[in-house]
């Protein structure tokens, strides 16, 4: 389960309603939070103790249904050089890190359920384990 962040919202109704244009970002990257970002992106991203936002594709949609899955292979996240603590949301952004150019969070959900996260462990999401649907 996911949802559409604020920007997202009004790219894609001044896109398709020919008010400005946008382009797809080049890469997509998945985040982890602490706290549920929702749709303004005021949640809490973790940073430091080897957090990087990785890089991730997506199926192409399916016809009709209006959704697709990710990532297309396992995504890993360890810690390394102190705990991250409880993992509860993830987000698909833009841009490759938190204050950079762009930075745009587009997608956003909550974990199946929270995880616990501390020095050395290890957080992977399966192929796939990411649905998107426009409804």
């Amino acid at each position: 389960m996911s949802a559409k962040s604020n920007y997202l919202e009004k790219a894609v109704l001044d896109h398709f309603l020919g008010t400005s244009s946008t382009t797809a970002p080049s890469n997509v990257y998945l985040s982890l939070y602490t706290s549920n970002p929702d749709e303004d992106d005021s949640g809490n991203e973790l940073s430091g103790n080897g957090y990087t936002r990785k890089a991730v594709s997506f199926a192409a949609a399916t016809s009709g249904a209006g959704s697709t899955t990710g990532p297309t292979s396992d995504t890993e996240f360890t810690a390394s050089g102190g705990n991250w603590g409880t993992i509860t949301h993830f987000g698909l952004h833009d841009g490759a890190t938190e204050g950079g150019s762009p930075d745009n969070l587009l997608y956003f959900g909550a974990l199946s359920e929270d995880k616990l996260i501390e020095n050395g462990d290890t957080l992977k999401f399966a192929a796939n384990s990411i649905t998107i649907t426009e409804a």
